[in-house]
């Protein structure tokens, strides 16, 4: 893919044509074995399993009845479609079209089975998906889970779907009512091991990963269940990854199972479902040309509804996009199929014109979407300060915050400090310092609120209430160590953060002592210092040397496992690492960004 320059289509899409390459359909180097379809069999387990790891349970959370005042407010101005709304709205319109198009194969003679051509129209590739929207590195993005979730369900429904129609219409069908117990055995795993992240670091070793040994036995154990309650290993392994996700994992232990999969198992399974592919003898045969297209259609006409409910909420470009690319699908066609072939539903000629239709929707979806999806700049919400005393310390941290990313207002009661200060700050005159009247107006409705009073009582009422109102951080003055004494557990009981100038003249001298290129920046004016965590698994395992904008800042700290660390170019960055960087103010935004995307 580097050598040709191919950015436009998926890995997974080339795994897929490169065994297409070699396999009976050109070259004829590889054919299936044993091993080959054991470790394809593999991959598509280990494909599913992480596929269940990727959704995010957030999504699905109610609205508690303990919101505070500011949750409930941030929550009345969220979109009014949600991604589970969409999702939901949008796997609906699939199902309907599928059972549409299915009836209409029979009617025309093209498939006599209408219930198992609708399981195969409502299926979506959601390992294309996933691969796809990793390297556009949007998965965390409301589009990204809108699409996710749908794709999700696109290769749950149809496992559930051909397990009901095993049942009914099989030579081998088991009572359907088994399949309860895959999930009962879920939720006991669950349950047995809900604490396991908890207590990890007190066992695990190098030597040992028990996190990556417990994933494995997840996904035999509930793997083993599906298929002898007569339903799909893959339905198992997908359970089973969000049973894993439901443990609450370390990115880091999620990485190391990317790797396995991605790294071995995964490839092997697209490949082998190229190679399995003989396009020599299906384009000899002059019906399955004819049903090619035809089936190709009905693939993205079942998807094609998809649009308006994206429209709902995105853009017309993007939404074009998403429906394009769960317009893929693969996976679940090769089960289905072998399942159809099996119980002799189906001719050679069906089952290969299926099964090329898939594959081009494979190249054609994620064509479509790398070249029509725009993702708007991805630069920060500014972070919302509000600061309450207008002095000579809260003024000049107001403007220096304000050059940055920073939406900063000053607050005071006192009109002289007000007429005084207004020119050199962005300065608000209130009228009463009432909690609740400040309440009430909106001027708790911060990300941050510092309480910068002379008078220690001000501060201790204001930040305790800020607090309880639902602000992130709250940042309160005390100069008066005895005041500070008796009131301080309270406030941090509560979370408030509590500062006093001699404190912080203390660290700065003793920061100016010991690192003297961090006090610097600190001080800088055109300089910018940053403290970020590294969620984009990019940069995990890449030497600080190596890093994309290296040459343009310059990390002071690493702060990992509640450990610091004194960076040098060749240290190695891991996911969840606190870095503390400086840089010009050109860029850095675009470089905290950059670090803590999730990805």
């Amino acid at each position: 893919m580097a050598r040709f320059n191919i950015s436009v289509l998926p890995t997974a899409v080339v795994e897929i044509l490169v065994g297409i390459v070699l396999g009976p359909s050109l070259l004829n180097l590889v054919h299936p074995d044993s091993v080959l379809t054991g470790l394809s069999n593999t991959g598509v387990i280990v494909l599913l399993f992480l596929s269940g790891l990727e959704i995010d349970f957030d999504l699905f959370k109610p609205k508690t009845k303990t919101s505070t005042d500011l949750e409930l407010k941030n929550n009345a101005k969220t979109p009014k479609y949600s991604s589970v709304r969409l999702a939901l709205y949008g796997y609906g319109t699939i199902m309907v079209l599928s059972l549409a198009l299915g009836f209409m194969c029979q009617v025309t003679g093209l498939f006599k089975d209408p219930w198992l051509a609708a399981i195969l129209f409502m299926t979506v590739s959601l390992g294309i998906v996933i691969a796809t929207l990793k390297e556009k590195e949007i998965l965390s993005t409301s589009i990204g889970q809108t699409i996710l979730l749908i794709s999700a369900l696109g290769e749950v429904m149809p496992i559930l779907g051909l397990t009901v129609y095993i049942s009914i219409f099989g030579t081998d069908s088991k009572s359907l009512w088994l399949i309860l117990i895959l999930f009962a055995v879920a939720a006991l795993v669950f349950f047995r091991f809900r604490k396991f992240f908890v207590y990890l670091d007190k066992f695990n070793k190098s030597t040992t990963q028990v996190d990556v040994r417990l994933a494995f036995f997840i996904i035999a154990l509930l793997a083993t269940i599906a298929v002898g309650v007569g339903s799909e290993a893959v339905l198992g392994a997908f359970v089973g990854g969000m049973v894993y996700k439901l443990l609450q994992p370390s990115p880091d232990t999620k990485e190391k199972l990317d790797s396995i999969g991605y790294g071995f198992f995964i490839p092997i399974f697209f490949m082998m479902s190229g190679v399995g592919l003989n396009l020599k003898q299906l384009l000899a045969d002059p019906k399955t040309l004819v049903l090619i297209p035809i089936f190709l259609v009905s693939y993205w006409v079942a998807k094609a509804l998809l649009y308006p409910i994206f429209r709902l909420r995105f853009d017309k470009k993007n939404s074009l996009a998403g429906t394009a690319l769960i317009s893929t699908t693969i996976t679940m066609v090769l089960a289905i199929l072998k399942v159809a072939n099996d119980m002799k539903l189906i001719t050679a000629q069906q089952s290969g014109a299926f099964l090329l239709a898939a594959i081009l929707t494979c190249v054609a979806g994620p064509l479509v979407f790398n070249k029509m999806f725009t993702r708007s700049p991805e630069v920060y919400q500014e972070i919302k300060v509000n600061m309450f005393g207008a002095n000579l310390v809260t003024i000049p941290v107001a403007q220096q915050l304000a050059n940055s990313w920073y939406d900063v207002t000053l607050f005071t009661d006192n009109e002289k400090n007000y007429k005084t200060l207004d020119n050199k700050a962005h300065v608000h005159l209130l009228k009463s310092l009432d909690a609740d009247y400040l309440k009430r107006n909106g001027y708790f409705d911060a990300d941050i609120a510092v309480f910068a009073y002379f008078d220690p009582d001000v501060n201790f009422t204001l930040a305790k209430v800020a607090k309880q109102y639902g602000v992130k951080r709250v940042i309160a003055r005390f100069e008066e160590r005895d005041i500070l004494n008796a009131r301080e557990k309270e406030l941090t009981d509560l979370g408030v953060e509590v500062y006093n100038t001699f404190a912080v003249n203390v660290a700065m001298l003793r920061e100016m002592i010991e690192v003297p290129s961090t006090f610097n920046m600190i001080k800088s004016n055109s300089t910018e210092l940053h403290e970020v965590t590294l969620r984009n698994s990019k940069f995990a395992g890449m030497p600080i040397k190596d890093l994309p904008f290296s040459d343009d800042i310059t990390i002071a700290r690493i702060f990992r496992n509640r450990k610091m660390i004194h960076p040098v170019g060749t240290t190695i960055l891991e996911l969840n690492d606190r870095i503390i960087f400086a840089a010009d103010k050109n860029i850095s935004n675009q470089v905290r960004q950059e670090i803590s995307m999730l990805n």
